[in-house]
């Protein structure tokens, strides 16, 4: 079961990430509609524990959820940073790079046994990851600002990789995973807050319903993140849930009527050669 609940954890995170993508092409603020979906999520998550009963509350799952929250956030936001600065064909494969974070930490920290297969078979999924992202472009293209560029990328890759070591973190320590969610979507919401303040941006009424849908998406992805975590083997979770960019380049042939290109077909197979592996 953890391993259908990481595959649908990286199908929540591709469809939000093609909903970023959109919302992008039509001018709507990433960080208006992350705050949205912040504050819905929170309000959403902690009525529910409200209703139910919520377990006892300590400084550390606070800490532990708001720091996820932030990262998160954070990463987002460096990486359309990034975009601004340079290739988003070169930025994307870079950033992905985070998922070796989490991978070695769970071997390492967590003591998670890695046999020889699995560890081709994650390498397999990280490189198809970025194959797929890829694109080649024109050796006259001098617009890359290069210093702001890898900064951007360097931040996201740091965010989202001491991310997956603190929500491995949190399900190690037993963690009641309701309790995570409120601090990190609290947390997140208000780190989201002060940025939006800061950037003075418009607000739009598209950014309030797309906000209350990637909400929605992002409470059941991470919940079945949670739950992959929790029962399953990270270091297995982590390559699957990045393979949200299937997702993505998948829905663009779809939705964006984009092209499939031979090399990202291949990266399509190999990624399914890769989860295969990780499971033998």
């Amino acid at each position: 079961m953890w391993i259908v609940a990481a595959f649908i954890t990286m199908i929540c995170f591709g469809t939000n990430n093609m909903i970023f993508k959109w919302s992008t092409t039509n001018g709507l603020s990433k960080v208006h509609i992350q705050f949205i979906f912040y504050l819905i999520a929170f309000i959403i998550t902690a009525s529910y524990a409200f209703i139910t009963g919520i377990h006892q509350m300590n400084i550390i799952t606070v800490v532990l959820g708001v720091i996820i929250g932030i990262l998160n956030a954070n990463g987002n936001i460096q990486m359309s940073k990034a975009f601004e600065k340079g290739p988003a064909s070169l930025t994307s494969p870079l950033v992905s790079v985070n998922t070796i974070i989490p991978i070695l930490s769970a071997a390492i920290i967590f003591n998670e046994h890695i046999t020889i297969l699995q560890w081709v078979g994650i390498i397999i999924m990280l490189g198809s990851a970025v194959l797929i992202q890829y694109s080649p472009q024109s050796n006259g293209n001098n617009s890359i600002q290069y210093m702001p560029w890898l900064s951007r990328i360097l931040l996201a890759i740091f965010s989202f990789g001491i991310l997956g070591i603190l929500m491995k973190t949190s399900s190690y320590l037993h963690i009641d995973s309701l309790n995570t969610l409120i601090c990190m979507y609290g947390g997140g919401a208000l780190y989201l807050c002060i940025n939006s303040l800061f950037a003075k941006e418009n607000w739009q009424k598209a950014e309030f319903k797309f906000g209350t849908i990637v909400g929605l998406l992002s409470i059941f992805g991470y919940s079945c993140y949670f739950f992959a975590l929790n029962t399953g083997t990270a270091s297995i979770v982590f390559p699957i849930v990045s393979l949200s960019c299937l997702v993505v380049v998948l829905g663009g042939c779809w939705l964006f009527k984009e092209r499939l290109r031979s090399y990202q077909v291949i990266g399509v197979l190999s990624a399914v050669l890769g989860i295969i592996l990780t499971k033998i």
